[in-house]
């Protein structure tokens, strides 16, 4: 059975009326219900039309959050061919929560870099909710050194709520891994495109999310903090999430318009979770093209317009 949102009641309600209706039709084939099936349906599709067009940031967090959306391993899986995974930093172990390897994108290699959230309880334990430790980003970093001496370039599947914060991830150096991989990136001489998927949350998602082009899909969300988290330091009141998402400007529509990513890439009508197909190829699309903007460049041409892009996005707010 799909899961639905609280916003997404009214459409809950619909659909749940086409189900018992379809099977009513299975049932007794004599039953005339053609014509009210298919008013339903057409109702029940400009209602879902409806309620996307007009998402409010915190909803549009449940949507980046949901459970059946489709995450960095089902993008590999229907993108890349002949993906290889590599693992370990080579420092203290494997982390599962960052998926790394090379493989190739339309017939050209390619370095990818992702956050694996996990699509059942199993999985999820086992990816650690996408939330990655030290050695996840320390793979990352060498993982990005190996692609740039090889002359590759790096795509990035951004999807986690954060780094881990746990007092182990704390000991072994947190915020130093994080920073030597967004560093990494920024030094890449081979172009790196990131594409927030869900969740593009803090620096957990900015470790290797520093590219020459940040895209991102309609219904994601990209902040240095969650709405929870915020509402909490902000107003010591969690509950006041809604209020700090909408404050906190964190939706695809405002980060595009304050130049912190590039594109939107569109998802179809309901999320990525109605129609998974259709949203990595659209995301596959747009991957291509971001790439193929690049193409030409030499390492100290790519270098520079990537630190421009970063350089000029508090220039761009001031002005």
């Amino acid at each position: 059975m799909r899961a639905y949102l609280d916003f997404e009641k009214p459409v809950a309600e619909l659909e749940s009326k086409i189900a018992e209706l379809r099977a009513l039709a299975e049932k007794d084939e004599a039953a005339a219900i053609g014509d009210e099936l298919e008013r339903l349906e057409a109702k029940a599709q400009a209602a879902l039309a409806d309620l996307y067009a007009n998402l409010t940031p915190w909803q549009k967090t449940q949507v980046a959050r949901h459970p059946e959306r489709p995450h960095c391993l089902d993008y590999i899986r229907t993108l890349i061919t002949d993906f290889t995974p590599l693992a370990g930093d080579r420092l203290f172990g494997e982390d599962q929560a960052i998926v790394a390897g090379f493989g190739r994108f339309r017939g050209e290699p390619i370095c990818i870099l992702g956050q694996e959230k996990g699509s059942d309880t199993e999985s999820r334990l086992r990816h650690n909710f996408g939330m990655a430790r030290p050695e996840g980003y320390r793979k990352a970093q060498r993982i990005m050194e190996l692609a740039d001496r090889f002359g590759i370039p790096v795509l990035s599947l951004v999807d986690t709520a954060g780094a881990y914060p746990g007092i182990g991830a704390e000991e072994r150096g947190q915020a130093e891994a994080i920073a030597r991989s967004t560093d990494a990136c920024l030094g890449l001489g081979v172009p790196n495109v990131a594409i927030i998927l869900g969740e593009g949350g803090s620096g957990g998602a900015i470790a290797i999310a520093t590219a020459n082009r940040a895209l991102m899909l309609e219904h994601a969300i990209y902040s240095v903090i969650s709405p929870e988290a915020a509402a909490s330091i902000l107003w010591r009141d969690s509950a006041r999430a809604q209020e700090a998402a909408t404050s906190m400007k964190i939706t695809a529509q405002d980060l595009l318009r304050m130049n912190v990513v590039d594109v939107i890439v569109s998802e179809p009508p309901g999320g990525a979770h109605r129609a998974p197909d259709k949203a990595i190829q659209a995301a596959g699309e747009a991957i291509a093209r971001a790439f193929q903007d690049l193409a030409g460049l030499d390492a100290a041409a790519i270098r520079n317009a990537r630190a421009e892009k970063f350089l000029a996005i508090g220039r761009r707010l001031g002005a």
